[in-house]
């Protein structure tokens, strides 16, 4: 699962000093295009301080209920492979920008209003948030416990506006709950890693209040002047520079029943539905659903062969999956009882039964066909792959998460014939990856993710899938899906993948 989620409000808040005479302490520029965040050390003069300095910090807050509505299924945000980098791009306009500094991320203890201000100029919009008030309910101001949103603290304090730090109760102890980028030129994006600040919010340990970044320590206090790193708020025009949060999430499900082979540990997935909804599957006179580890066995027969494996309801990190259960084994072509038909046949056909523990039960018959390993003569290149998505629609809404169904297939494949009507059945690969680009101007959205899998795709009995999340994309632009196989060592990448699709 790779997914993007999009900024629900954001700001900056700023003391700055307008035309030597006050602060703009009250202002607000919620609707601003940009997040400023600048620091300066006695450009202006105002009554009653000799060397001034005027600040200014971004607040931005992420709607995380996509996630948390994930927790009771298939995310478990404590597994290796859930990370999330909060990403703001740079927008540099020919500004004078600072070099050599710190950006530092703190989660927020208090809640913000965006605001509708957008004089960035004379900063002569009120409005909240600002330098004094983070919110307004009512008629009753919330204003921060230290002007600047800058009271810090221990998680689960009442009177601070950012944490710290915190106990998450993970047996780590009071852990630093920040994140920190170092900026060479200036120029460059924030991208930090806020894994663990959104997995303790996801999991009610931090409050959803989102994130307040400005320069890091003495860098907001020494005598150095720091204008201006400019980054795109979500008011921006370019819809692909807003700020996001990147959440990768290895989800990925690989069922075996089309390349099972000898001598090779393999995953063999049942699944079960009750009118069209994945439901575990109900046994006895009580209607006990099926459910958990060892819950069930698979046994595989062929002739004389018998092999009895202990299946359990499929997990995704410590998460049972509602309806699918699996087994993993291994199959050895030397067993006396199958050597006689892998010689001759370079394969043998079993027949798999799903039942209960006891064997008293049967749950659902099928068929599987284990094959020898390939081996070929040796071949320097790779093979020649065509590739496609067989059921990828042109448009699409922006709430709408769809199974996409992939084909692939080594174009010198022999030819099996079948009787009418034809039907060829995709190749599987378990290390094909998939991107997003952006069709019109080739800039690509969704990289391929080699690292944690979170764009591998899944294979079930009748091929290769993945599932994808429309809210990922900006709407009114049109995309196109690529593909990466890695294959004997060769990695090749697919472009020109018809047909493209845009969101609403």
């Amino acid at each position: 699962m790779y997914r993007i989620l999009s900024a629900s409000s954001d700001t900056y808040i700023t003391n700055k000093i307008i035309n030597n005479r006050f602060r703009a302490t009250d202002a607000n520029v919620g609707e601003a295009a940009t997040i400023d965040i600048f620091k300066l050390y006695s450009e202006s003069t105002i009554s009653g301080s000799t060397s001034p300095i005027e600040l200014s910090r971004g607040l931005i807050k992420f709607n995380l209920d996509p996630l948390k509505a994930l927790t009771s299924s298939i995310l478990d945000i404590s597994h290796s492979s859930f990370k999330c980098n909060l990403v703001l791009n740079d927008v540099y306009g020919g500004q004078t920008t600072p070099s050599n500094f710190k950006i530092i991320v703190f989660p927020l203890s208090q809640s913000f209003d965006e605001g509708i201000g957008r004089d960035i100029i004379n900063f002569s919009d009120l409005d909240t948030s600002n330098f004094l008030t983070a919110s307004v309910t009512g008629d009753s101001p919330s204003a921060w416990y230290i002007t600047g949103a800058n009271r810090q603290g221990l998680l689960g304090s009442s009177d601070i506006d950012i944490i710290s730090s915190g106990n998450l109760n993970d047996g780590s102890g009071v852990v630093n709950l920040y994140a920190e980028q170092t900026f060479l030129t200036g120029e460059e994006n924030l991208n930090v890693d806020v894994t663990k600040i959104v997995s303790a919010t996801i999991a009610g340990q931090i409050p959803d209040c989102g994130f307040r970044l400005s320069y890091s320590g003495t860098q907001e206090t020494d005598t150095v002047t720091r204008y201006v790193k400019r980054f795109a708020s979500r008011n921006t025009i370019n819809t692909r520079i807003r700020p996001k949060i990147i959440v990768k999430y290895d989800d990925t499900i690989q069922d075996h029943h089309q390349d099972f082979f000898f001598n090779l540990s393999g995953s063999l997935f049942l699944n079960n539905s009750h009118r069209g909804v994945l439901s575990n599957i109900l046994s006895g006179a009580s209607n006990t659903g099926v459910k958990g580890a060892n819950c069930m066995h698979l046994i595989l027969t062929s002739g004389s062969f018998t092999k009895t494996v202990s299946a359990s309801q499929h997990s995704i990190g410590n998460n049972f999956i509602t309806g699918v259960y699996s087994a993993s084994f291994a199959v050895s072509e030397f067993d006396s009882l199958l050597r006689t038909e892998v010689i001759t046949a370079a394969s043998a056909t079993f027949t798999e039964l799903w039942c209960s523990i006891d064997e008293t039960v049967g749950y659902y018959t099928g068929s599987l066909v284990i094959n020898s390993v390939p081996r070929t003569s040796y071949g320097a290149g790779p093979a020649r792959y065509y590739v496609n998505i067989t059921n990828l629609g042109s448009r699409y809404r922006k709430e709408d998460k769809v199974k996409l169904r992939v084909f692939a297939e080594d174009v010198k494949r022999p030819v099996k014939y079948k009787k009418i009507p034809l039907e060829s059945k995709s190749q599987t690969f378990t290390s094909m990856h998939y991107r997003v680009k952006d069709f019109d101007s080739g800039d690509i959205i969704i990289p391929f993710d080699t690292k944690k899998n979170s764009t591998l795709l899944s294979t079930d009995s009748e091929g290769m899938f993945f599932e994808f999340y429309m809210d990922s994309l900006p709407r009114g632009r049109t995309y196109v899906f690529e593909f990466l196989i890695s294959v004997a060592g060769f990695d090749q990448i697919f472009t020109n993948i018809i047909p493209k699709f845009s969101v609403d």
